[in-house]
């Protein structure tokens, strides 16, 4: 019997969520400076966004006060913890509690710290976030089929591959398929809830994170 899932929307975004490298945070009004940089740069562009043109200013404020700063938003910036440094953003959409989904978002904007485990991290800890504090069943999400780094860091994290969409977006000359991913909270609790897990982020996700400003 599939029971229905209730999301209770006052837990649906804590202040903080703090992991083992980062913390994730409520985005504020001037963090719009350093989004705008990253919309702006064209190889952010190429790994996330179907359009490769530099996202314009009015674009870029758009989004930032409706995707991230909007009442109905689940957007949090992501920071590193020991300088606060802010490098990214991550979110959530398409919220169906009907049927207990959500599609998840990320965007490592700072490159210098891409390859170092803190999109795997981040993507940990808002899988924790869905299935243990939210009771969400599924949490699916999208990712160029050419973006391998993505594709492992998620895997990592307990997204599985699931489809593609064949030739579904033009880079460098060529066609790529965008690759469909998922995570189910009866696997994911298996996996990183089992005694003998001795994977890294396993142990983040069944320590699970501290949570504050709530």
């Amino acid at each position: 019997m599939v029971e229905q899932m209730v999301v209770d929307r006052e837990r649906w975004q804590p202040g903080e969520i703090v992991g083992r490298r980062i913390v994730l945070r409520r985005h504020r009004a001037e963090n719009l400076a350093v989004v705008s940089r990253w919309y702006r740069d064209p190889e952010v562009a190429r790994l996330t966004r179907y359009q490769t043109r530099p996202m314009p200013r009015e674009e870029v404020e758009r989004f930032f006060q409706t995707r991230l700063l909007g009442p109905d938003s689940v957007a949090y910036a992501i920071h590193v913890r020991l300088t606060d440094r802010l490098i990214g953003l991550t979110t959530f959409s398409s919220l169906d509690p009907d049927n207990g989904s959500v599609l998840f978002h990320i965007t490592l904007g700072e490159r210098d710290v891409w390859g170092q485990g803190y999109g795997t991290e981040a993507a940990s800890l808002m899988l924790a976030h869905a299935f243990e504090r939210l009771g969400l069943h599924r949490v699916g999400l999208s990712v160029f089929s050419f973006n391998e780094r993505a594709i492992r860091s998620y895997e990592k994290a307990g997204f599985r591959i699931e489809g593609r969409l064949r030739d579904a977006i033009a880079r460098d000359g060529r066609y790529w398929d965008e690759i469909q991913m998922g995570a189910l909270r009866p696997e994911w609790l298996e996996r990183f809830t089992a005694e003998d897990t001795v994977d890294e982020m396993a142990d983040d996700a069944a320590a699970v994170m501290s949570e504050r400003g709530v």
